[in-house]
């Protein structure tokens, strides 16, 4: 026991990782059932909300839990709070001490690849204070790519007793937008307060289409930076220094901490808050309800093109 709490201390002082994991460095701890390691897969479709879990019953990493975008990653939808709510804060530390997460634990997310889905969970332990999380590039695509192995079947870690409280600078309410919306529409100056940015592929965020939700186009104001612009050729991450390149094309000379990331329902929000960490450019918040809860009020107004 004193030997497992040593090994969980050392994760502590040693630099943890907190934004990227490669898999050749999470496969260094897979051998010796590291405790200092929860892995958690966030496969996920939401065409097909049985579809993660029934992959990763199939082939998952060794020592992996799932954690459902759903039920475990998104709290309780009134109709007018966006599709994926953010999850009580207590509930949501109940499920983390069921995944096995404590402090010192480095956490370790992976969806099928492109870590939509596990930046989610990444943002939500940083959200109540865990920082010694990240996300695996490339996710179980590339694990598989590499011949790395797999398991079958259902696993669990043994519980661990997670504490942590919500950062309240982490994130903006509807109220927040729409005084946003307004202070920014009252001003021709492109630097008044905080910019939204719009997660979603550039037809969605025109109104071109709307797959999702009842109204198609976009919160006034903020400018579209697609997630999947993150990405390279081989679907891992841009370097540090593309990634800042990318982001001041679409936020300009914007402070990050003037940013607010926003997308459908505040998953894919989430991917641009990793490269934006992962990039250095620290401080940027989620707005959760995203559109699909924007949008819920017709008499909130909507930009479009």
């Amino acid at each position: 026991m004193v030997g497992e709490l040593n090994r969980l201390q050392m994760v502590s002082y040693a630099m943890a990782f907190t934004t990227l994991i490669t898999p050749a460095a999470l496969a260094l701890h897979l051998d010796d059932d590291d405790p200092a390691y929860a892995i958690v897969d966030c496969r996920f479709k939401l065409d097909d909300v049985e579809w993660g879990h029934r992959e990763y019953s199939a082939a998952h990493i060794p020592g992996a839990v799932y954690a459902d975008l759903a039920h475990d990653l998104s709290g309780s939808k009134s109709g007018t709070n966006g599709r994926h709510p953010l999850p009580d804060p207590e509930t949501l530390a109940r499920t983390f001490s069921r995944l096995g997460i404590a402090s010192g634990v480095q956490v370790v997310a992976y969806d099928q690849d492109n870590g939509m889905f596990a930046s989610r969970l990444w943002w939500l332990l940083r959200w109540l204070g865990h920082e010694a999380a990240a996300v695996l590039d490339g996710g179980f695509a590339k694990w598989k790519a590499e011949g790395r192995p797999t398991r079958s079947g259902d696993e669990s870690r043994a519980p661990r007793d997670f504490t942590g409280s919500p950062h309240p600078g982490m994130t903006v309410d509807v109220n927040e937008v729409a005084r946003l919306v307004a202070t920014r529409g009252a001003s021709r100056d492109v630097h008044a307060g905080p910019l939204l940015v719009d997660a979603r592929a550039p037809e969605r965020y025109r109104g071109d289409i709307e797959p999702l939700d009842k109204i198609a186009g976009h919160i006034p104001g903020a400018v579209n930076h697609f997630f999947q612009g993150n990405l390279d050729a081989a679907g891992t991450l841009r370097s540090p220094e593309d990634l800042r390149k990318r982001f001041k094309e679409s936020i300009g000379d914007i402070r990050p901490e003037q940013v607010v990331c926003y997308c459908g329902s505040g998953v894919t929000a989430c991917h641009n808050l990793l490269a934006l960490e992962h990039a250095g450019l620290t401080g940027a918040k989620l707005y959760a309800g995203s559109w699909s809860e924007w949008s819920s009020d017709p008499s909130r107004s909507v930009e479009r093109g």
